[in-house]
Order: structure tokens, then C-alpha cells, then sequence
């Protein structure tokens, strides 16, 4: 399954894309080149995936630090442990040291468009996870307000949409509410930002976790192509298919096979791969022209 385990380090946890080693006080996050697309992990890796989300978040990280704290203290090689040193040639650029805390059970989703499981849902009852939307809208519409759009974080499988009402009764009507206005203000600094770079950012997905001073803080990763939808802003219209500058690419080829969307996944052509990561390295282009 393209797991590497890195020797001398105490593995915490695997997840999709990537591995956690408990250094003691601190974290170390790698970002592998593995990809996943409706929950499950491909057998083909992207090369050089790793390295390109990592440094999509650490440009948010400190792009938002003003709007939230979050858990990033380094990526500087040369200020890690002497056991992570010894990987440098495959930690540098795809690794980041950051603060341990305790994670929340619910992901921030903030939707500016209606799109995914959101279009799904919307055709059935006219509401996205307990959000009422106006009628007549159609698949791609951009809505006049972000909404908040919270899912449940399942260990394995997909992630279940909840209402934000289900939230609050998971986190607290307190917790529930600033981490809502935090996540709209995350997703309409990187909209505005993005759409300057000829980007349509039609939602993305936050995490939270609580540090050892008892902080909320922003954590996983930042309006990255694994954590958001991207679109071309040129030629952008609803009701039309958009050109997708994040990993859409993977899952609309998957939509062509007779594929259940459960383990195993099927085989990827190469072309496919290397579409994927142009689309990866194009992004990072933009963000960071």
C-alpha cells in the first residue's frame, strides 16, 4: 500500500497520505506521495505529491496565522532531531514539525458553491447538512454565503455529513460557533486570494485541535487539493462541467469504471497520474505566483 516507515522514529499513526511520529513534546508529519479518492488509498503513487501539499499548507499556515493559531512550528530540516536527520533526503520538503494537541471529532466544511455530495443532496430535500438553500439552483451555482457544511471524521470509510445543530451537540454550542465564523473567515481569505490567481476555491475542509495550553488551533492540513475543491475561474459557468485544478481528475476517471468505491481499488494508467500531479504542480504555481 506504498506505506514507508522511518526507522529510529516512534510511529504514532498511518492515515491516507500520511504518517505521525511522536517526538516526545512535538509531532512529525510526513506527507507521502499516496492517493486516495472516495475514501480509498490507490495502489499508484503521484510522485512528488508529498512535497507539493506540504508546501501548500505551510503557505496557509502562515497566510492565516492572523485569523488562527495553528500547529506548525518548523519545516527546517536542519532543526529537527538527530533521528529524523537521518532521513533528511526524504523528509526534506514533504515533513513539518508541529505542536501535539488533542483533535476534534468534526471536520469544518465550508462550501461557497454547490457541488459533490452537496449537488446530491440538494436535489433531494433543497438543503445542504441542515442549510436551506434557494430554489432553482443548479449543480456548480455559486451561493450568495459560504455555509457551513460539517462532517464527522471516521477512521475508516467516508467522513458522514452532519448539520451544524449535530455539531454543537459533538463540540459545544460555544466551540461549535467560533470554530464556524473561523472557518468561513479561512475559506473567504483563501477565496479572495485564490480568485485573484484565476482560482475558484468552491469549498474546502478545516480540522481543529485543542494544544496543551488549551487552545483551539488550526491543524492537518490548509486549502490544499486533497483538502478543497479547485476550479479554473476561466470559463467558469454553472450547470457545466469546471476545470478542476485539484485531484477531481483521479475521481471523475474513477467514475467511468464499474468500481464499487471500496477496497481494492482499481489499477490507474499513467496518464492519469501524471495529469494528477500537473494539476498539483499547476496549483502551487498560482498560490504562490
Amino acid at each position: 500500500m506504498n506505506y514507508k516507515v522511518l526507522d529510529g522514529l516512534n510511529l504514532l499513526r498511518q492515515g491516507k497520505v500520511r504518517e505521525v511520529y511522536d517526538l516526545g513534546e512535538t509531532l512529525l508529519i510526513v506527507a507521502s506521495d499516496r492517493i486516495s479518492a472516495f475514501d480509498v488509498i490507490m495502489n499508484e503513487v503521484v510522485a512528488d505529491k508529498g512535497r507539493l501539499l506540504s508546501e501548500i499548507s505551510v503557505f496557509w499556515f502562515d497566510k492565516t496565522k492572523d485569523i488562527i493559531d495553528n500547529h506548525f512550528i518548523t519545516n527546517d530540516i536542519y532543526q529537527y532531531p538527530d533521528a529524523a536527520k537521518k532521513h533528511a533526503e526524504y523528509l526534506k520538503g514533504r515533513s513539518m514539525i508541529v505542536k501535539k494537541c488533542k483533535p476534534l471529532a468534526v471536520e469544518f466544511v465550508v462550501r461557497g458553491y454547490v457541488a459533490g455530495s452537496g449537488w446530491k443532496e440538494y436535489q433531494e430535500n433543497q438543503m445542504i447538512c441542515g442549510n436551506k438553500l434557494p430554489a432553482g439552483l443548479q449543480e456548480f451555482s455559486r451561493l450568495e454565503s459560504p455555509i457551513f457544511t460539517p462532517a464527522t471524521k471516521e477512521d475508516s470509510g467516508h467522513d458522514i455529513n452532519i448539520t451544524p445543530e449535530e455539531a454543537a451537540e459533538i463540540l459545544g454550542k460555544e466551540t461549535e460557533e467560533y470554530l464556524r465564523n473561523i472557518s468561513i473567515k479561512l475559506y473567504e481569505l483563501g477565496r479572495d486570494y485564490l480568485d485573484k490567481r484565476g482560482i475558484i476555491l468552491a469549498d474546502t475542509k478545516f480540522e481543529f485541535g485543542i494544544d496543551g495550553n488549551g487552545k483551539l488551533i488550526l491543524i492537518d492540513e490548509a486549502l490544499t487539493p486533497d483538502s478543497s475543491r479547485f476550479w479554473m475561474k476561466e470559463g467558469y459557468a454553472p450547470g457545466k462541467k469546471q476545470a478542476q485544478y485539484d485531484k477531481q481528475v483521479l475521481r471523475d476517471y474513477l467514475e467511468t469504471l464499474d468500481w464499487d468505491k471500496t477496497p481494492p481499488p482499481p489499477t490507474l494508467p499513467a496518464e492519469i497520474l501524471e495529469k494528477v500531479r500537473a494539476k498539483y504542480i499547476e496549483v502551487v504555481e498560482k498560490i504562490k505566483m
